[in-house]
């Protein structure tokens, strides 16, 4: 059986009844049990998932009417919570939560009779960009074990590129959909802010964090966007889509479209061999009958700085629940002193939540919020009027996802900083409620090189189309597993 399908393709062949979900699934959790225990992409797998599937082709045969999604094997990033199931943030802190209420992407994804397959490992908390720093282990990329997968979405990542499942939902607060996307050559996608519900998505950042769909195609992408996208009145901040049809469309063509190249995330500390997929990608827009220019945003080279700001900030407010009192874990205690005991149960906080909440409780505190969160709020603000005069000019903007390909594992991880400016091409998106897409683009010296589009806010069926009529002209290998 062919695991290395599209969804739509999946849709298709059980409905035509060339494979059952059953077998499907059987057959993904035998690939998981052979190439997991090397990748490591699953915390959890899901014991139930050939019930579950047996239960739809039940449905199907009996002529009842069945979800969309047809029993497809989906992963779900371990921050997303599932009802009766743990999730751990792959966090010690939460190694024991079982989440009492679904996620509503995951109510909508039930009701179109998805399966989910497992929880995907992740950076702790979501704070990270390797996956390193998940308490359980790092997930490997699977075009070469030695490097990092991205993240903190990272096991999201593995678990579509090694035919692990169909298609995975992660979270994207600074680029952490798309950059795993970009290193282990999926589809990555962060919604215009408020496009699909974060009611469930346990908090990192709440003013710019989106769930978004890691896929095999792009249309895999605009089918998912159409069952989790909409208003939720559990989260406030959701915005009417008016039931848009990503899909319809999709391959409409970009004739005549304005692509802005942005000048300041191809410049300094860009690698050769991304400075030139990038304008490869550019030349190809063009032969599609797009007009590509250069464009300038100065406020880009602030970004990183305002984003690591705002983010430890909000994610330090996050993490004050975290006392061991409402969630934590069992551990030996002499005495009881409040202080000390709060202060113990954070010891088993990782190496870069403890780093951000120390940041997040120094930079808003009495003295320092104007040196530091109240101009980071400034550069959010200024960063986002530039863009909104950018797509003025033009339809969508245009950058590497990442600058630089995949590294070693363990290469970047005792210098922050150094990490920190891997997500230079990314943030923007985030602090401005931009939609963007990394799409995977080449493959140099064996490892994956992903393209990024972004659009204006609710704009995201235009940015499907372009990044579905770039795909179009990519023919890639497919992964060394």
């Amino acid at each position: 059986m062919n695991l290395k399908i599209s969804a739509l393709e999946y849709v298709q062949e059980v409905q035509t009844g060339n494979i059952s979900a059953e077998d499907f699934i059987a057959k993904t959790l035998e690939q998981i049990q052979t190439v997991d225990t090397k990748l490591h992409a699953f915390l959890s797998v899901n014991d139930n998932a050939v019930v579950q599937a047996r239960q739809i082709d039940k449905k199907i045969k009996s002529g009842e009417k069945v979800g969309k999604c047809f029993g497809m094997p989906i992963s779900i990033k371990d921050n997303i919570c599932i009802k009766d199931s743990k999730t751990t943030c792959a966090s010690k802190m939460l190694e024991n939560f079982i989440a009492p209420y679904d996620a509503t992407v995951i109510s909508k994804l039930k009701s179109e009779d998805a399966v989910f397959i497992g929880k995907a490992n992740m950076d702790e908390f979501a704070m990270g960009l390797t996956t390193e720093f998940s308490a359980y282990g790092p997930s490997k990329n699977p075009w070469d074990v030695n490097c990092v997968p991205g993240g903190s979405s990272g096991g999201s990542a593995v678990s579509v590129s090694a035919f692990e499942c169909v298609a995975s939902l992660g979270s994207d607060t600074g680029g952490s959909v798309r950059n795993p996307a970009s290193f282990c050559s999926t589809v990555g996608y962060k919604p215009t802010y408020g496009l699909i519900s974060r009611y469930g998505l346990i908090s990192y950042a709440n003013s710019i964090e989106q769930i978004g769909p890691l896929t095999r195609t792009v249309k895999d992408t605009a089918f998912l966007l159409n069952i989790i996208s909409g208003i939720d009145p559990n989260d406030n901040t959701t915005v009417d889509n008016k039931n848009e049809d990503y899909l319809l469309g999709i391959e409409s063509g970009i004739e005549g479209k304005k692509i802005g190249i942005i000048k300041e995330m191809i410049g300094e500390g860009i690698s050769p061999e991304v400075l030139s997929t990038t304008k490869d990608a550019i030349s190809k827009l063009e032969n599609l009958g797009a007009i590509c220019e250069e464009i300038s945003l100065d406020m880009v080279k602030y970004s990183v700085a305002a984003y690591y700001t705002i983010t430890a900030t909000e994610a330090g407010s996050n993490l004050a629940r975290y006392d061991n009192l409402r969630y934590g874990y069992e551990f030996p205690v002499e005495g009881y002193e409040f202080n000390s005991y709060i202060s113990k149960a954070r010891r088993n906080f990782g190496p870069e939540v403890t780093r951000r909440m120390i940041i997040g409780g120094f930079v808003p505190s009495a003295g320092h919020a104007g040196k530091y969160f109240l101009k980071a709020l400034k550069v959010k603000s200024k960063l986002t009027k530039e863009i909104n005069e950018a797509f003025k000019r033009f339809d969508l903007l245009i950058a590497p996802t990442v600058p630089l390909p995949p590294f070693k594992i363990g290469e970047k991880i005792n210098d922050p900083v150094s990490l920190f400016l891997v997500d230079i091409n990314t943030v923007t998106a985030n602090l401005t409620g931009k939609p963007a897409i990394s799409i995977p683009y080449s493959i140099s010296n064996g490892l994956p090189i992903g393209i990024q589009l972004m659009a204006d806010s609710m704009n995201d069926k235009l940015l499907l189309q372009t990044a579905y009529a770039l795909e179009q002209t990519v023919q890639l290998p497919e992964v060394p597993l």
